[in-house]
């Protein structure tokens, strides 16, 4: 009956993982959609990023200060992993990234940044000594060439050094956000450390604008989609409540179900699930490649799923 109990339990938490992961997937996968409605309208891409954490922590604030129940000690025995969280995940990332795209094609900057479970993976092999399994190894591969054809590279794709460093970067900064919301597990809520993460985030970001590391511009003009236009300031609330307030919250609560491995390669839906906004709301039709391309991700998720250990989700750090 233990025995039982025990199954049920690991079966439901990988179950309710999945779902939260993929509801913080396509979260995430909005953000490019609103992202480049509100660039085209004059925008500069540190901007946009800028107010997005920002906004987001603010919409996370009030459910932390209540999950906190006035225990601020839970705050200084955390702040170096909110700190490296929103330092690192948050802020890093996204700058290693813009640097990236000003010297790649943007496909080709995805395609290294979102080899981040591959990295995840070697971490959780040297740190805890999961050694992959042969299912997770198929899945990680099947899933890395789903992404390529999601991506759809043309043939004529060109690199640069610099950009490729930029690139690997922004791919440990992805790699560091799945391991970091996987760590805390009883030490931090998943809602404050998301808060927090955002607030510090929002602000390494405006201080990397004010000394000119990035380039920030907001204007007060009509954003544009496909057959709609709208005002800037509900691209802007909806960029930070979807895209940031629930796409980390729920994020962490992936990785602390998942465990980072797993979630990580869970993540990669964000590619499909940004394909099909930008179709919806730019009018940018996927190629049939490119729906291929996402059912082999999803086929890679599966078997990665499927050659996890039980016990993977715990412990990590």
């Amino acid at each position: 009956m233990a025995t039982m109990t025990h199954d049920t339990a690991v079966r439901g938490r990988l179950r309710n993982g999945l779902i939260v992961a993929v509801v913080s997937a396509s979260s995430f996968g909005l953000s490019g959609a609103l992202a480049r409605g509100l660039m085209n309208a004059g925008w500069s891409p540190a901007a946009v990023v800028s107010v997005r954490v920002l906004v987001g922590a603010a919409v996370l604030l009030p459910f932390a200060l209540v999950q906190l129940r006035g225990e601020w000690n839970v705050l200084r025995r955390n702040a170096s992993l909110i700190l490296a969280y929103g330092i690192v995940p948050v802020a890093g990332t996204q700058l290693a990234y813009f640097n990236a795209v000003a010297h790649l094609q943007v496909g080709v900057a995805l395609l290294v940044e979102y080899t981040a479970p591959i990295a995840v993976v070697g971490w959780m092999w040297l740190r805890h000594r999961q050694r992959p399994g042969a299912a997770t190894i198929a899945g990680g591969l099947v899933g890395l060439i789903g992404l390529v054809l999601v991506l759809d590279l043309s043939s004529g794709v060109s690199t640069n050094g610099v950009g490729m460093l930029w690139a690997l970067a922004a791919m440990v900064g992805a790699a560091a956000y799945f391991v970091l919301s996987a760590k805390g597990e009883g030490a931090i809520p998943g809602t404050v450390l998301a808060a927090g993460g955002l607030l510090v985030g929002g602000l390494t970001l405006l201080v990397a604008g004010a000394i000119g590391i990035v380039p920030m511009r907001a204007t007060a003009n009509p954003v544009a989609f496909e057959g709609f236009t709208t005002h800037w300031w509900a691209v802007v609330l909806l960029l930070g409540t979807v895209t940031a307030a629930l796409a980390y919250a729920s994020g962490i609560i992936a990785a602390r179900l998942l465990g980072s491995r797993m979630a990580s390669f869970a993540a990669l839906t964000e590619v499909l699930a940004a394909v099909l906004f930008a179709w919806a709301l730019l009018g940018e039709a996927p190629h049939l490649i490119q729906l291929l391309g996402g059912a082999l991700i999803l086929i890679g998720v599966v078997a990665v799923r499927l050659g996890e250990p039980e016990t993977a989700a715990h412990g990590e750090s």
